[in-house]
C-alpha cells in the first residue's frame, strides 16, 4: 500500500480551508485528466459518494470513494473527513484534516494510504511521490495559495 501527508498552511480560517478542500467537485477541476461526479444529492457528509474518472476513453478508471467519517472543524476543534476508496482500481482511504491556528489561520493534513490493482507494491514509493505531488498541487489550487 503506498502512503503519503501533504500539509500546507493557510492564511484562511479553518471553516474555509474545510469547505474548499470538501468541495469534491473541484477537485476534477484541478487534478488533470479528472472528472469528478458526486453520486450523492444534498449535503455533503457521512455516507455522501462520489467518484473521481480519470484518464482518456478506453484508457480511464473510476475511483469510486465514500465519505465515512465528517466532523467539520469548530472552536478548538479539527475539522475530520475521512473518505473510503472503493473502486475496482483504486482502493485505500484518505483522510482530510484541518486544524485552526493561533493566528486565525489554519493548517490542512492530507494523508492518502492507496493500492492500485495490478501495481506492484515495489511501485509503492513511486505512487507516493507522484500521490504527493498531484494533491500538493490540488491543494494549492484550492486554497488558491
Amino acid at each position: 500500500m503506498s502512503v503519503f501527508r501533504v500539509e500546507r498552511s493557510s492564511a484562511l480560517a479553518a471553516e474555509e480551508v474545510w469547505r474548499r478542500l470538501t468541495d469534491f467537485r473541484a477537485h476534477g477541476r484541478l487534478v488533470p485528466l479528472t472528472r469528478t461526479r458526486l453520486l450523492s444529492p444534498g449535503p455533503t457528509g457521512v455516507g455522501s459518494r462520489f467518484v473521481a474518472r480519470t484518464g482518456i476513453g478506453r484508457l480511464a478508471f473510476d475511483d469510486l470513494m465514500e465519505i465515512v467519517r465528517w466532523e467539520p472543524p469548530s472552536p478548538g476543534r479539527p475539522g475530520t473527513c475521512r473518505l473510503e476508496k472503493r473502486g475496482r482500481v483504486v482502493l485505500g482511504r484518505a483522510v482530510i484534516q484541518v486544524y485552526g491556528t493561533p493566528d486565525g489561520g489554519s493548517r490542512a493534513v492530507w494523508v492518502e494510504e492507496l493500492r492500485v490493482r495490478g501495481v506492484p507494491g515495489a511501485l509503492d514509493p513511486v505512487l507516493a511521490l507522484a500521490g504527493r505531488r498531484l494533491f500538493g498541487r490540488a491543494m494549492d489550487g484550492l486554497l488558491g495559495s
